[in-house]
């Protein structure tokens, strides 16, 4: 879908930019290509600059409660220093590198509610407009897929996932923000846990993988939450049993209760850094709705809330439009 805008900061007349992603899904630090088409206005201008900026949708959690706000997470220039005669058309290329740690946004085509857009910025004598703005599609990487099975395969399901400002210490995250994906528990862990949440912090040598587990509280006992933290490398997802290894690391979380002030693997910082800790109650993401099988024996993924993927992306102009980071 290509949202398509007359340059507002131009003025009526003024030249038009219409930017179209080349078809298929990204990967997270894979490449992203497509071309930047202008239509030049009433007069010639000089096109200072043309500039990408990747964004996404992103909640963050402060004393009055929650908000959700625009974030940029990378910029790049792909273009500039010509000039665009009355009427003309013309059409520049792009190839750009997606950052490592860049959200999923589906899994087996279905979409996770995660809502993630490329906004295109023009510069023309000194002003500039952010005219133009596409969704992005990103499918996990081999280790985040097979993460993702594994789960499915020991009866986890998908939650909702969302992208939370802030930092989770201790680890290699480069992004300020990180994508938590909420399974509920396999029947098995059940009496034990009411959910797991899951990120991944990606990297040219593997994704850091950490999980929380929030642990029901018992008869005399508050609940509490566990985490672990792994690192696998790329070159590793298919010498791994992930099934096994994952259901030791989840067994672990839930049947072993640290002792007191020690189940934070990050002291000083917490699950999410200084800028929060845990939270309840925030599934803004997609819940158990209908479910469908998302691969044989994969993660089950619901529909979001009600709202089906194709209007996550018509709606995307909404969840973006005229919201600065």
């Amino acid at each position: 879908m290509v949202f398509k805008r007359l340059l507002g900061a131009i003025g009526v007349g003024g030249p038009a930019v219409d930017t179209v992603l080349d078809t298929g899904v990204a990967l997270p630090g894979g490449p992203l290509s497509g071309q930047v088409h202008l239509r030049g206005g009433d007069a010639t201008v000089e096109i200072e600059h043309i500039g990408l900026e990747l964004v996404a949708r992103v909640e963050a959690e402060h004393e009055q409660g929650e908000s959700e706000g625009t974030v940029a997470f990378a910029r790049f220039t792909v273009g500039g220093g010509f000039r665009l005669g009355e009427g003309e058309h013309r059409s520049v290329p792009f190839g750009v590198t997606l950052p490592w740690e860049t959200p999923i946004t589906e899994l087996y085509g279905q979409q996770l509610g995660v809502v993630l857009g490329v906004r295109t910025e023009l510069a023309v004598a000194g002003a500039k407009d952010k005219g133009d703005l596409d969704p992005l599609a990103v499918r996990p990487l081999p280790v985040q897929e097979a993460v993702l099975e594994a789960f499915g395969r020991l009866g986890f399901g998908f939650h909702s996932a969302d992208l939370e400002y802030g930092h989770i210490g201790g680890t290699g995250q480069r992004l300020p923000f990180y994508q938590e994906i909420e399974l509920t528990p396999a029947p098995q862990y059940a009496h034990a846990v009411d959910e797991i949440e899951l990120t991944f912090l990606a990297a040219p040598e593997g994704v850091e993988i950490v999980l929380e587990a929030d642990k029901r509280g018992g008869l005399f006992s508050s609940g509490h939450d566990a985490l672990a933290r792994f690192t696998v490398g790329h070159q590793d997802v298919h010498t791994r049993d992930w099934v096994a290894d994952l259901d030791g690391r989840v067994r672990q979380l839930v049947e072993h209760r640290p002792a007191h002030g020690a189940h934070d693997p990050y002291p000083g910082h917490g699950r999410h850094g200084d800028h929060h800790g845990h939270h309840d109650g925030h599934h803004s993401g997609p819940g158990i709705g209908t479910a469908v099988a998302a691969g044989a024996a994969g993660l089950a993924v619901g529909v979001v809330g009600g709202l089906v993927a194709a209007e996550v992306v018509d709606e995307i102009g909404d969840f973006f439009g005229g919201d600065e980071d």
